[in-house]
């Protein structure tokens, strides 16, 4: 369920959210720790992919607390990653910067090799965000090297973008120049539009800095052409945003006008767009709430079935000890008896463990341990409690049976008696 959720995530969100609450409530039934924290997982990247970054962030921390006592290192830190993500997504970056380090510490301890491209590369474009310029140059220098040893070409447009952002914003043209282009030339190759749009409106911005009217044009349309193409509203509204000034600059009204309508009409698009989204969390949450509901009736039913087993249980205790003593009053062999008796004493004590169980598991937390301690003292009390209860009982029993045995007999005895009284010629007979 959660691998078929996780193919959704993009296409069907709504139907991706409610199959991963199914997997996560599966696994929490049975008891499936790796399957719940993978059912997290796919719901925190649904809701990020949705822009709910509470949401995303909340089965990130739920994740975070299941790997942290798993001791996956390589779980660990992709939990840890995607944590920092939903906060630079917040534009908390001191924070996600914290996280993204956490992760980087159990790569290093651990030599987890799988993310040590994404560490790097986001911590750099924390920094960026954080115009902490020679730790980004630092960070997405070393994730070209990386990238460059997987042979992954977006992975190295990626950083070339990184590293072009940082010789832009440090006025080296030639080098940050140089960067834009090879990335743009890896990200096409790699069919990265997103990056595509913020490498090209780079350097739309790198040539407006240097006053290359044309070169700044050229790439700033490109940015907004691909960002309308490929729906990424955010991105042309950032474009359209830069050509608004840049023809305001050039004097050029009309353009100016157009795109200026351009940005209104975004933004309008995009808080229509996140009253839609708050719509749509509000419905999937319902529907979610739903699902749960539906599992709590399930689990209540089966609580209910322990619960009438457990009345069972101990309606059947002292039916079967009466039974007991009613057969012990009864013509049948004494060591019946005996068995029945040893029978009853255990099922009792048998079941009052199982009422002690929970309990205990309660009070110590589930630590074993603990647990064997308190159930030895409880086993030291009760071994000595029913070998001397079932002692005194078996004896209890058969002296019983033994008594009604000697009551008969004293019974035929006296109606011999009785019988020879009334019949003198019979007994004078016997006698002779």
């Amino acid at each position: 369920m959660w691998q078929l959720a996780g193919e959704l995530t993009n296409s069907k969100p709504d139907e991706a959210l409610l199959l991963t609450q199914r997997s996560l409530l599966l696994a929490q039934k049975i008891k499936y720790v790796a399957g719940e924290s993978r059912a997290l997982a796919v719901l925190a990247n649904t809701f990020l992919n949705l822009g709910n970054y509470p949401k995303a962030l909340e089965y990130n921390l739920q994740r975070l607390k299941i790997e942290e006592k798993r001791n996956i290192p390589i779980n660990l830190t992709s939990v840890l990653i995607n944590t920092g993500i939903v906060y630079v997504m917040e534009e908390d970056y001191e924070t996600a910067l914290l996280y993204y380090r956490k992760s980087d510490s159990v790569m290093q301890l651990h030599k987890v090799t799988d993310y040590e491209y994404n560490i790097n590369v986001n911590k750099g474009d924390v920094f960026d965000k954080l115009n902490r310029l020679d730790s980004a140059y630092r960070y997405y220098y070393r994730s070209l090297i990386i990238a460059r040893d997987q042979q992954n070409d977006d992975f190295i447009g990626a950083s070339m973008t990184g590293l072009a952002h940082y010789y832009r914003k440090t006025n080296q043209f030639d080098s940050s120049l140089h960067y834009y282009h090879n990335a743009i030339m890896y990200l096409q190759k790699a069919n990265d539009d997103l990056i595509t749009c913020e490498a090209t409106l780079g350097l739309a911005k790198l040539y407006n800095h240097y006053q290359v009217a044309d070169s700044a044009l050229y790439y700033a349309s490109y940015s907004n052409s691909i960002a309308g193409k490929s729906g990424f509203v955010s991105e042309q509204l950032k474009s359209s945003d830069f050509l608004k000034t840049f023809y305001r600059e050039q004097k050029n009204i009309d353009s100016a006008f157009y795109y200026y309508n351009t940005v209104l009409v975004l933004n309008d698009s995009i808080n229509n767009k996140n009253r839609l989204r708050d719509i749509q969390f509000i419905t999937i949450n319902e529907q979610m709430r739903q699902v749960q509901i539906e599992e709590e009736k399930l689990a209540a039913k089966e609580e209910r079935r322990q619960q009438l087993q457990l009345l069972f249980i101990s309606i059947f205790i002292p039916g079967f000890f009466l039974l007991t003593l009613l057969l012990s009053k009864v013509r049948i062999p004494i060591r019946f008896i005996k068995v029945m008796g040893i029978l009853s004493l255990l099922i009792f004590f048998e079941f009052l463990t199982l009422l002690l169980h929970p309990t205990v598991k309660e009070l110590t937390h589930h630590t074993p341990v603990f647990e064997m301690m308190i159930f030895v003292a409880i086993a030291a009390v009760l071994i000595p409690a029913h070998h001397r209860f079932e002692h005194w009982l078996i004896n209890w029993l058969v002296n019983n049976r033994e008594a009604l045995s000697g009551g008969e007999k004293k019974i035929r005895i006296k109606q011999s008696k009785i019988k020879l009284q009334l019949n003198p010629d019979e007994r004078d007979e016997n006698a002779d």
